[in-house]
């Protein structure tokens, strides 16, 4: 997979920028709050830019946490 590179791609700022209160966010949440459809794709480049990002199941559900931020 070729990542997007965080400091040139809009969608995963936005993506970054819903995850950086270090609270847990439902896919469904991260979509609305973020304008993006593929969730699971934004996060898996979000990683590969260095961020520490956990997925959970809880239920019927999926949430993601940012746990470290990589630093600048």
């Amino acid at each position: 997979m070729n990542a997007a590179r965080l400091h040139k791609s809009q969608r995963l700022q936005r993506v970054l920028a819903t995850l950086q209160d270090g609270r847990e966010h439902t896919t469904r949440d991260i979509m609305l709050w973020s304008d993006v459809c593929a969730v699971n794709s934004c996060i898996a480049e979000l990683r590969a830019n260095g961020h520490e990002i956990v997925c959970r199941r809880k239920g019927d559900r999926w949430t993601y946490q940012l746990t470290a931020l990589k630093a600048a």
